[in-house]
């Protein structure tokens, strides 16, 4: 992947009171550089109950592919290039809601647990061009995981 279409990539997750603070440290962890830093904040939930915010922003380009790198391996590609015009808002920002458990099991599908929020480069800054950017990204995210499916070299 040459050029990046992204400004940046940000990466949020909740890790409640019956979790592993680890576990969910390690499951944000699957889709960011090594050694990337996490800011961890502790809140208290509603009724008094343990509540710790990890998230991540992604802005240097090595590292916003290192993210698409990972999302590639996504198997939901149909789904997501369907739901497009849904997930890009009117500020230019993509939404991808990922699975956290998976994530922890080394896997990367949608599903609940990590909020990917991506904000798209659109120039002139519409959100159709936006639209447009993220889907042609995203069918070259999904051609690369067909052809590891089936084994071609890239």
């Amino acid at each position: 992947m040459g050029s990046v279409p992204f400004h940046y990539v940000d990466l949020r997750t909740f890790c409640y009171a019956t979790e592993d603070e680890k576990r969910v440290e390690d499951a944000l962890r699957r889709f960011l550089p090594e050694e990337f830093e996490l800011e961890r904040v502790v809140n208290e939930g509603h009724h008094g109950d343990r509540i710790v915010v990890y998230s991540a922003r992604v802005e240097r380009a090595d590292d916003v592919r290192h993210v698409l790198a990972t999302l590639s391996e996504l198997a939901e590609w149909d789904r997501v290039l369907a739901e497009l015009d849904d997930r890009v808002d009117d500020n230019n920002s993509l939404f991808l809601r990922l699975d956290k458990q998976a994530a922890f099991k080394g896997r990367v599908a949608l599903g609940p647990g990590i909020t990917l929020r991506a904000k798209v480069e659109a120039y002139p800054a519409k959100r159709e061009k936006a639209v447009a950017n993220a889907r042609e990204t995203f069918e070259e995210l999904a051609e690369e995981a067909a052809d590891g499916e089936s084994g071609e070299a890239a």
